[in-house]
């Protein structure tokens, strides 16, 4: 049983895999937090921007 642990505690392979999988975790964490951070912010702006727009188009008068 001592030698199956050492075994495996020396054993690499897969290593690189496990380590590019807790970066992309990390990388998709920090872009979830950004991203609900600013988006109620860029959807206000949009918003804006449309009651904006609204406000300055004009009725054609009826003929």
């Amino acid at each position: 049983m001592k030698a199956v642990l050492k075994r495996f505690i020396k054993d690499e392979r897969g290593l690189e895999t496990i380590e590019y999988a807790i970066m992309t975790a990390l990388i998709v964490v920090g872009l979830i937090t950004v991203l609900g951070t600013i988006g109620g912010k860029i959807f206000n702006v949009f918003s804006d921007l449309n009651v904006g727009l609204d406000a300055t188009q004009q009725v054609a008068p009826a003929p």
